[in-house]
């Protein structure tokens, strides 16, 4: 299927689309920075550059666009144009997530993924359950976890936790 807009139109749209600092990443930073963490921002020293690194707590996290890093919830779909370029580029997304998140765990920090429909979307939670959530992982010292939306038909843990 061809693009239904031309190139000069798509490459705008396409430069206009952030990769740090987004409005999911902000509402979690500007949240936990009101609590009174702390933190480090897309630190090059670590493996995929986590979007907050909190090193006295030994622990990372990642907030991760739904569409970008191929989630499995109703935020993602697969796009109808440029079938294999998508696939190529999202599957190759996938692949760095989980090499850059073994070698993260290799150097002993603890990684929490939020994914964007936590918070987006019509299984999003409410901002404040994500965020005590975060802050509570922050400070257990527990292992790592993922946190998104709610999901469709879910066995009803309202927390939308795995992990």
């Amino acid at each position: 299927m061809p693009d239904v807009v031309d190139a000069q139109t798509r490459s705008r749209m396409m430069s206009g689309i952030r990769g740090k600092d987004t409005r999911p990443e902000m509402t979690i930073r500007r949240a936990l920075h009101r609590l009174g963490f702390r933190y480090r921002l897309h630190s090059k020293t670590l493996p995929g550059k986590p979007d907050l690194i909190f090193p006295r707590l030994s622990a990372v996290i990642f907030v991760h666009g739904c569409f970008w890093h191929g989630h499995d919830c109703h935020l993602f779909k697969w796009p109808s144009s440029r079938k294999e370029f998508w696939r190529e580029k999202i599957e190759g997304n996938r692949t760095r997530d989980a090499v850059s998140s073994g070698r993260i765990e290799e150097a002993g920090w603890r990684i929490l993924t939020v994914w964007e429909c936590a918070l987006k979307g019509r299984t999003r939670q409410s901002e404040v359950a994500v965020v005590e959530a975060v802050a509570s992982w922050l400070t257990s010292g527990t292992g790592n976890m993922e946190l998104r939306g709610i999901r469709d038909g879910s066995n009803g843990r309202p927390d939308g936790l795995d992990g």
